[in-house]
């Protein structure tokens, strides 16, 4: 049976680069969401979901027939410890809002929690007066309803930058149901942190989780653009959807029909053209690439190289029929990398 995982580009679908993290003057970002939107349409994006620290402020009204705002908010839980923070341990997560009139913050307290210039939007936030305020602790019983609450309130539900937040194996394979996670994040990778995370994306999908690998910047332009150390520009996820409107492209998020790439200003990541599965067998096409590589959770993952000065456009790999999933790198010249999700073999067999 043939699967067509990831289409290619025609009149009935589209692919959309977006930025699924992202910070403004809201909270502690240097730029509006006005010139966010600006600067971003410039680079070729056509979706930022706007995650503001701590504040979940919608944004409908920078969506046109060319750009669509997302609604969303990052939600921090912090360990307890020195009292500057630096070397405590914390888990961020970010809520997308899967319905463009959905607009209550399902984790919400009254008195804790936001802070800086996020406090002079207090009053734009929606809660459930009836609820009690909701108590954050670093611990993955709290982590865990959090991200249970983010689901049930309809939210696609992202967990960010582990090597940033100092957590490691013990910690994220305690966090559970998220829809995804940051395989990769701009703005933590051009500030000195090692946040490539294919190796905690499978050690994930090995402990039984069935999520999604998504790139996002977290940018918070504090330095121009043009400058090396911007997190901007560099780390997106390229949604195919039949058109912008809000519920076709969040539609497409929850059913995976997505890829991850990384750039940076100036250059822009590899792309995924096409990708279909059939007869035990996986079929790539791409943007000029080096290096192509299938990975399951067996050993038996396989490689397509570019000779010396060349390039390749694609490859085809046997799926190892023993393994629970696959899923594929793609690497250009530069070093930059596209990625795509896992797929599960007993969702495609």
């Amino acid at each position: 049976m043939k699967h067509i995982l990831l289409p290619e580009a025609d009149e009935s679908i589209k692919y959309y680069r977006a930025n699924l993290h992202c910070h403004s003057t809201i909270s502690d970002g240097g730029k509006t969401v006005e010139q966010l939107k600006r600067d971003y349409m410039k680079n070729g994006y056509s979706i930022i979901a706007f995650t503001d620290h701590e504040a979940f402020v919608p944004h409908n009204d920078l969506t046109d027939e060319n750009f669509l705002a997302l609604n969303g908010y990052e939600l921090s839980i912090n360990e307890e410890g020195r009292s500057d923070g630096e070397d405590n341990r914390t888990c961020h997560l970010c809520f997308i809002a899967l319905d463009r009139n959905n607009f209550k913050d399902v984790c919400y307290h009254r008195t804790k929690y936001i802070w800086g210039d996020t406090q002079k939007y207090r009053d734009r936030i929606v809660f459930d007066e009836n609820e009690p305020d909701f108590e954050r602790v670093y611990t993955p019983e709290c982590i865990n309803e959090m991200i249970r609450r983010g689901r049930e309130g309809g939210f696609f539900v992202t967990y960010n930058h582990p090597t940033w937040s100092l957590e490691s194996y013990p910690e994220y394979m305690s966090f559970h149901g998220m829809h995804a996670m940051e395989i990769s994040n701009f703005a933590s990778i051009v500030a000195g942190w090692d946040d490539d995370n294919g190796h905690c994306y499978e050690d994930m999908l090995k402990g039984g989780e069935r999520l999604y690998a998504v790139a996002a910047d977290d940018n918070h332009n504090r330095v121009p653009d043009t400058d090396p150390a911007c997190g901007s520009y560099g780390g997106y996820t390229v949604i195919a959807s039949p058109s912008l409107q809000y519920e076709d492209v969040t539609g497409a998020l929850l059913n995976g029909r997505f890829y991850a790439s990384t750039g940076n200003y100036t250059e822009k990541g590899p792309e995924i053209l096409s990708l279909i599965y059939e007869d035990g067998r996986v079929k790539i096409k791409t943007s000029d690439a080096r290096l192509i590589q299938i990975m399951h959770n067996t050993r038996c993952c396989h490689a397509k190289n570019a000779l010396t000065g060349e390039h390749i456009n694609g490859a085809e790999f046997d799926v190892d029929q023993d393994a629970k999933w696959f899923r594929l790198v793609v690497t250009d010249n530069q070093g930059f990398k596209a990625y795509t999700s896992a797929y599960f073999l007993d969702k495609l067999t």
